[in-house]
């Protein structure tokens, strides 16, 4: 015998039921974790180190360049350590330093094999200066190499604002020319070399503005000979002309006297 369901019961039941199932579509999809953005943290040195920077010149063979000193930032001193894990030799060099380091170069400019390691740091003057503090290493052990000084009629022009950079294996030093206080536009750039442990110096700008700056007057004077030249040849034609005609005019005369003989 089937039981018959009550009305009210069924219309509870299927309402129960119809609840149940839109709740469950209206459910939130499961949410992923988020992702971590890991924002890389500026090193801080340990006092009273400023500065560092490490240069690997050949496979095994290291510098770390350190600057260190407490109180003023305009003076210190630097620090280079050698480590070559290969041979396991280790050196230290060090010396007084002037102004803060802007950065620090590795080179070869003589090509001996022997790195060479430039700091360059600038000093708080009236003209910004730079300095450049040189070692080349040999066996191990950094020998010093003065950084020559700008010339007497360099400095007329030179206000700071230098950018160096390693070009072709040589140290390239650009800076913007001055007329006393005024900018002029153009830019005097240095190379500089080693040779026999010494600095060598090589003005490329002076190089260049004079080499353009001479075609175009050699151009000029080729042009104008070339226009005068056909002045001076029909000038010579006409003064043949004439003497010719007198020529001519004398042998008439001449003739006719003689014949009145």
């Amino acid at each position: 015998m089937v039981k018959k369901i009550a009305p009210s019961l069924f219309y509870v039941t299927v309402f129960a039921c119809s609840l149940a199932l839109v709740s469950s579509c209206k459910q939130p999809a499961p949410q992923q974790a988020p992702v971590e953005v890991v924002t890389p943290t500026k090193v801080v040195l340990p006092q009273p180190f400023r500065y560092h920077k490490l240069i690997e010149s050949s496979p095994g063979k290291y510098f770390d360049v350190y600057t260190w000193g407490r109180g003023k930032d305009s003076s210190g001193a630097y620090l280079i350590l050698h480590s070559d894990s290969t041979g396991a030799h280790y050196s230290t060099t060090y010396g007084d330093l002037e102004g803060s380091v802007i950065d620090v170069y590795n080179t070869d400019m003589n090509m001996d094999g022997n790195p060479e390691i430039l700091i360059e740091s600038k000093a708080k003057d009236t003209t910004s200066h730079i300095n450049i503090y040189a070692y080349e290493f040999r066996g191990g052990k950094g020998q010093k190499i003065d950084f020559p000084k700008l010339s007497t009629n360099t400095k007329k022009i030179y206000r700071g604002g230098d950018v160096f950079s390693i070009k072709e294996g040589n140290l390239v030093r650009r800076f913007p020319v001055y007329d006393g206080t005024k900018p002029t536009g153009k830019t005097k750039i240095l190379q500089y070399g080693i040779s026999d442990n010494t600095f060598t110096v090589k003005d490329i700008s002076a190089v260049d503005s004079t080499q353009t700056k001479a075609k175009p007057a050699e151009t000029a004077v080729v042009k104008t000979k070339t226009a005068d030249k056909p002045k001076r040849e029909k000038h010579t034609e006409t003064k043949k002309k004439k003497k010719k005609v007198e020529e001519h005019h004398t042998k008439k005369k001449k003739k006719h006297h003689r014949s009145e003989e």
